[in-house]
């Protein structure tokens, strides 16, 4: 009966309500921001330019991406991609990428909301807090909602979301190494645990170790199956536009069935709107929210446009994949392809990238989770060494114990961290819009934009937050 409500709830949740309502606000988002996803998509790097670390020990913008890649890039990447495609033809790739192309401007707003209302770290004078809890809070004054939107957090990503990864981690080098769930289990509950017990710096430093590696291992091989066939990517692109509109008759469900696993898969893995990458983003160091809102909308078009496609492109060219044929499907899809073009390599490359992609996220996972625990204890470090000690036992339990149902789960709380999330940040699109108008009139006047924070009196922020950060950048700008 609980698989059965559950199983209804989900399909209610992600088949009828968020499959609207995403991309809905985000094209709202878009227009009411006049495409600020695009307008400012190559200040980016200008943004992250000379921000690979802070002199003084903040957590600077390029490590806030690297830490909200390290999410997003995940085993929806390899899995994912190959299920949109298995169930939606080769179409379902360009609904994941308009998906993903709104998807940046609705990142953007929720990252720029969780800079903004972000607040000082009770442990780490240069770490800061922020998220969903926090611009819900402080934004709206309610706080039963930051409290919902916490307890969300803790059980999806913290708990649920972190075992199963590691049962999908252990399992997948049981069937490549033959190598016991148990013994995988534990040494990657120890890199875990030295990881999260760094506490927010060795997360971030770990996560800019992991995801250049990742990120850019995957996407070599992805060019190195392209460049092997170079004379039919044409013809590719051309079969993923034309099978968007007009799949092929293989294709249970047609156009319908195109668009939503398209959307679906591509919702699923860039995380846009879904509430968690906020998280991160409020943990960046700068001197105006939008900066980060622009870096973190990025982070979507890596996760999506680049690495989602190194998928779709892999198994498009390999000829492992038929349409209508749903018998292999998944990881193994993926690896059956990356075999086909570059010999036994490929299952070996695949388990390997599934490693980095499921350990990534763990401690992606884990950070959110900890950041929702902080809207609670305000730093006990008890709490949180206990908390970080539970989650370590859960990594070694999962490696072995299948968890399907408890992520089915997870898969309906995140559904409504989702939906609350959209409904607050669409009541604070407002303040977003005002941070823009402040942003560009600054460039306008020919300054480095800095957040004036006496211009937003009306938003219950923390202004001595804002006046120390922006105070301690005009410092070194004098002094340089």
């Amino acid at each position: 009966m609980f698989a059965e409500i559950n199983t209804f709830l989900n399909d209610l949740i992600w088949g009828n309500i968020l499959i609207y309502l995403l991309p809905v606000l985000g094209v709202f988002f878009t227009i009411s921001s006049r495409f600020v996803q695009f307008r400012y998509f190559f200040k980016m790097f200008n943004i992250l330019k000379g921000t690979v670390h802070d002199k003084d020990g903040h957590i600077s913008s390029f490590q806030a991406l690297m830490l909200s890649v390290s999410g997003r890039v995940g085993v929806g990447n390899i899995a994912g991609v190959a299920v949109a495609i298995t169930l939606g033809g080769a179409g379902a790739v360009f609904w994941m990428w308009v998906i993903a192309l709104v998807g940046m401007a609705t990142s953007f707003f929720e990252c720029s909301l969780a800079q903004l209302y972000k607040e000082k770290d009770g442990l780490d004078s240069c770490v800061y807090r922020g998220g969903p809890a926090y611009y819900a809070t402080k934004g709206l004054g309610q706080r039963w909602l930051g409290v919902v939107i916490s307890i969300l957090i803790l059980i999806t990503f913290g708990l649920a979301f972190n075992a199963t990864q590691s049962f999908v981690i252990s399992t997948s080098f049981e069937a490549s190494f033959n190598l016991p769930t148990w013994v995988s289990g534990i040494v990657l509950s120890i890199v875990f645990g030295i990881t999260i017990f760094g506490g927010v710096r060795g997360i971030v430093k770990m996560s800019e170790v992991i995801v250049p590696i990742m990120a850019l291992g995957y996407l070599l091989i992805a060019l190195v199956v392209i460049a092997l066939n170079l004379s039919e990517i044409p013809s590719l692109i051309t079969m993923i536009v034309t099978e968007a509109f007009n799949p092929s008759s293989a294709i249970a469900g047609g156009i319908g069935a195109v668009i939503l696993q398209g959307a679906k898969r591509g919702m699923f893995s860039n995380e846009a709107g879904l509430g968690s990458a906020p998280n991160v983003a409020a943990v960046a160091y700068v001197a105006h929210p939008v900066q980060q809102g622009i870096v973190q909308s990025f982070s979507v078009f890596i996760d999506t446009i680049i690495l989602c496609s190194c998928t779709a492109f892999i198994i498009l060219l390999s000829g492992v994949y038929t349409p209508g044929v749903t018998g292999v499907q998944g990881i193994l899809l993926t690896q059956n392809a990356l075999i086909e073009h570059i010999g036994p390599l490929g299952g070996y490359f695949i388990t390997f990238a599934l490693f980095l992609f499921g350990f990534s996220s763990m401690i992606y996972n884990y950070y959110l989770a900890e950041n929702s625990l902080n809207f609670f204890s305000k730093g006990n470090i008890t709490v949180f060494n206990i908390f970080r000690i539970s989650c370590i036992l859960l990594v070694v339990w999962g490696s072995f114990q299948d968890l399907s149902s408890i992520f089915a789960f997870a898969d309906l709380t995140m559904g409504l961290l989702a939906i609350i999330n959209m409904i607050v940040i669409t009541l604070l699109y407002k303040p977003v819009l005002k941070l823009i108008r402040g942003y560009e009139r600054q460039i306008k006047e020919g300054n480095t934009p800095v957040l004036r924070y006496n211009d937003y009196v009306e938003f219950n922020f923390d202004k001595e937050t804002w006046k120390e950060i922006v105070d301690n950048i005009n410092d070194k700008k004098s002094k340089d």
